[in-house]
C-alpha cells in the first residue's frame, strides 16, 4: 500500500510531527544546534504510506521567523534526475538512442582540447563517463560572488566548459561535470523543439501533480511560495550571507529546479515506481558503475543516469540524487519498498565540518527508522 501510495502522487496530508523520542526531530534538531544550520526540514513517507514534515531552526536569522512546514528550497542538482528523466522518456519514445554520439543530435557543437562529440555517447553524458570538464570549476564568481544576478544562456556555459580540454577519454574514468547536463538539457530542446522547462513541466511535474515544483522562469531570481532564506559563508566561520535571491539559470538543467521536500519525495517514488519511464527505460537509470573514492559521495555510492544508488544502514539501497546550490544542500532518497525521505539544510557550506555528513546520515536514519 505505501508503495501504491508514494508512486501513484497522491500521498496523504502529511502531518508535522513533534513527538520527543522522534529520531528524526532529534537529528534535526542536532543539526540546527550542533552542526549550525540556520535551518533544517525534512519530509518521510514510512513503509505504512504515513508521511511527515519536520522543521527546526529559523527561517531567516534576521527576523526569526518560523521555518514554514514542507517550505519551498533551491533543490539544485536534483533537476538532473528530472533531466535526465525526459532523455529516458524520449528513448523509450524512439526519438533518442543512448548509445549514439551526441554529435547525432547536436552536430559540430561539442568541439575542444581533447573533446569531440562524436566519440561520446548519450549515456556518457548522463553517466558522467563523458570526460567533459566542469564548467562550474570555472564560474565561481558567477555562482557565488557578483555574478549571482547575471543571466546566463545554456550555450555560454557550454562554452565555459570547452574552452578548458578533456579531463579524460569518454568512457575510460567517471567525474561529476554540471556541463554533462547542459548538453543533455541542449538535446532535449533540439529533439523536441521546445523548451526545457516546458518540457520538464508537462512531462514531469503537471504528470505527477508536483503542486510546488517549478522551473524558474528566465530572469526570476525569487522563491515563489513561502521558504527559508538560504545562507552561503565564504570561507569556514565567516558569518553567513543570505544567498536566496539568485539567477539560477547558472544551473539551467544542471540545478534550476525549486521545490519542496515531499515534492522530491513524490517524485522519486514515481520514478522508481515506473510511474514516469518505462521498464527498459527506468532498468538502464538504474543500471550503476562504480563512484572513484576521492568523490566525496558516500560510502558506497554508485552513478547510474542521473540516479545514485546509496546502501542503507538497515540493508538494501536507496535511490535519490542530492543538490548542493547557493543556500540550499538537499538530500532525497526512496526505496523500492515505497519508504522515502527528503532532509534539507539552508546553508551550502557547512558550518561544521561534518555538517552535511550528519545531514546525510539523517537521511539513512529516516528511511531505517522502525
Amino acid at each position: 500500500m505505501a508503495a501504491a501510495l508514494a508512486v501513484a502522487g497522491t500521498l496523504p496530508a502529511a502531518a508535522e510531527s513533534h513527538g520527543p523520542r522522534d529520531v528524526v526531530r532529534k537529528g534535526l534538531e542536532r543539526l540546527v544546534t550542533d552542526d549550525q544550520f540556520p535551518a533544517a526540514l525534512a519530509a518521510t513517507v514510512d513503509r505504512d504510506g504515513r508521511a511527515r514534515n519536520y522543521t527546526a531552526g529559523v527561517a531567516d536569522l534576521k527576523t526569526k521567523a518560523k521555518v514554514p512546514v514542507d517550505g519551498q528550497v533551491r533543490a539544485g542538482s536534483n533537476t538532473k534526475t528530472f533531466t535526465a528523466t525526459v532523455v529516458l522518456q524520449l528513448v523509450g519514445e524512439g526519438k533518442v538512442n543512448l548509445d549514439a554520439p551526441i554529435e547525432e543530435y547536436l552536430p559540430n557543437l561539442v568541439r575542444g582540447e581533447g573533446i569531440d562529440g562524436r566519440n561520446i555517447t548519450v549515456r556518457q553524458v548522463l553517466q558522467h563517463t563523458s570526460g567533459l570538464p566542469n564548467y562550474t570549476n570555472f564560474m565561481l564568481d558567477a555562482v557565488f560572488g557578483k555574478g549571482r544576478h547575471t543571466y546566463y544562456q545554456p550555450r555560454a556555459l557550454l562554452d565555459t566548459a570547452l574552452a578548458h580540454k578533456a579531463e579524460f577519454a569518454p568512457g575510460t574514468s567517471w567525474s561529476y561535470s554540471n556541463t554533462n547536463y547542459i548538453l543533455a538539457g541542449l538535446l532535449i530542446e533540439k529533439v523536441t523543439g521546445r523548451p526545457l522547462a516546458e518540457q520538464i513541466t508537462k512531462r514531469i511535474i503537471d504528470r505527477i501533480g508536483l503542486r510546488h515544483t517549478y522551473f524558474p522562469d528566465v530572469g526570476d531570481e525569487n522563491i515563489r511560495e513561502a521558504h527559508p532564506q538560504g545562507y552561503h559563508a565564504t570561507k569556514p566561520g565567516a558569518p553567513l550571507e543570505g544567498v536566496t535571491e539568485l539567477d539560477p539559470s547558472w544551473g539551467w538543467a544542471a540545478g534550476q529546479l525549486i521545490s519542496t521536500p515531499s515534492d522530491l519525495n513524490r517524485f522519486f517514488s514515481a520514478l522508481i515506481g515506473g510511474k514516469l519511464l518505462k521498464p527498459a527505460e527506468l532498468a538502464q537509470m538504474r543500471t550503476t558503475v562504480k563512484v572513484p573514492d576521492d568523490f566525496d559521495a558516500g560510502a558506497g555510492v554508485r552513478f547510474g543516469l542521473g540516479l545514485t544508488s546509496t546502501p542503507l544502514s538497515c540493508g538494501g539501497v536507496m535511490w535519490g540524487h542530492g543538490g548542493d546550490i547557493p543556500g540550499y544542500h538537499s538530500a532525497p532518497g526512496v526505496t523500492d519498498d515505497g519508504r522515502a525521505a527528503t532532509v534539507v539544510v539552508t546553508a551550502d557550506w557547512a558550518p561544521t565540518s561534518k555538517g552535511f555528513t550528519n545531514a546525510d546520515a539523517l537521511l539513512d536514519t529516516a528511511l531505517c527508522k522502525k
